[in-house]
């Protein structure tokens, strides 16, 4: 199988990559650089189909399309939150309308997504059927969404991968909480009761490819493991992996004031559910947090 995939560079992009390529399928990937290998092509995501002719992508059965400004790699000036805005809505735009002009369109479009579709959601689950919440990422996503209708449009099979928080030591929240835990500075963040949706990186990778081979499911699908826990638990079971106490608490406010606004990793309360990867069959194999982190942390040589 042939699957072109944006963001390659990037946490979950370069694992599923490399899951790809070890399991015998051929990878493209699209980069915003000269490209240093045959296997990499030259696009420019803010342009009109990429800069792409539709002969690009020619013999692609599948393409994940994952690129974006990180959510938490900056403060939250105004200009990022247009950076971030523009990254995944126009980008989104443009793989759609590159895919959907092709002759022999790619059987699926996987977009990448985020729970942050459903807002604030405090301790109240939801799964892909609640509509959308409210606040600056909500909008970000129902616009980034709305982008890969042109691929719809044409027949080709899209799905919304909305992402929870991906947990590795390679990148992400868990990379940025693993020194100041192992340091035994690990905190509560306010007031610990808010839920957070999280996933192995390890169990997105597989239910991404899972999705690949799936016809029958399009839409939206949330990548979150059927547990997720509250900031408390989550302090607790991180504490407990790297085997040190966690007895500090850090204010709301001073942590919004030290971020910049960006606070939805920790702050915001997201009870998401998988509904429609487990009726689709997928069985998750670290579905609980202390044997997901056990995992992450063997796997890349960083457990204590």
């Amino acid at each position: 199988m042939k699957v072109v995939v944006t963001g390659a560079s990037g946490l979950i992009g370069s694992a599923l990559s490399a899951a790809l390529r070890a399991a015998g399928d051929q990878v493209v990937t699209l980069v915003r650089r000269t490209p240093a290998a045959a296997s990499e092509i030259a696009w420019d995501p803010l342009a009109d189909h990429g800069g792409l002719t539709p002969g690009a992508l020619d013999g692609a059965d599948a393409v994940v399309h994952l690129a974006g400004a990180g959510i938490a790699d900056r403060r939250w000036t105004s200009a990022y939150k247009a950076e971030i805005r523009d990254s995944r809505v126009r980008g989104t735009g443009a793989i759609a309308g590159l895919v959907a002009g092709m002759t022999r369109p790619p059987a699926v479009l996987l977009c990448g997504s985020a729970i942050g579709w459903y807002g604030d959601t405090g301790g109240r689950e939801v799964d892909e059927s609640a509509p959308a919440g409210q606040g600056f990422l909500a909008g970000v996503v129902r616009d980034w969404e709305a982008a890969a209708d042109p691929a719809r449009e044409a027949g080709i099979r899209v799905a919304h991968l909305r992402s929870g928080v991906v947990l590795s030591p390679r990148g992400g929240v868990l990379a940025r909480l693993l020194l100041p835990f192992r340091l035994g500075l690990g905190a509560r963040v306010g007031p610990g009761t808010q839920y957070m949706s999280w996933v192995a990186l390890g169990d997105w990778v597989r239910a991404a490819r899972f999705l690949v081979q799936h016809t029958e499911v399009s839409g939206a699908v949330n990548i979150t493991a059927p547990n997720p826990v509250t900031n408390a638990e989550f302090t607790t079971a991180l504490a407990g992996a790297v085997h040190r106490p966690a007895l500090l608490s850090i204010p709301s406010p001073v942590l919004s004031a030290a971020l910049g606004g960006v606070t939805t990793d920790l702050l915001t309360s997201a009870r998401v559910m998988p509904r429609r990867l487990r009726e689709a069959g997928f069985e998750f194999s670290h579905p609980e947090l202390a044997g997901a982190l056990a995992a992450e942390l063997r796997a890349t040589g960083s457990a204590a």
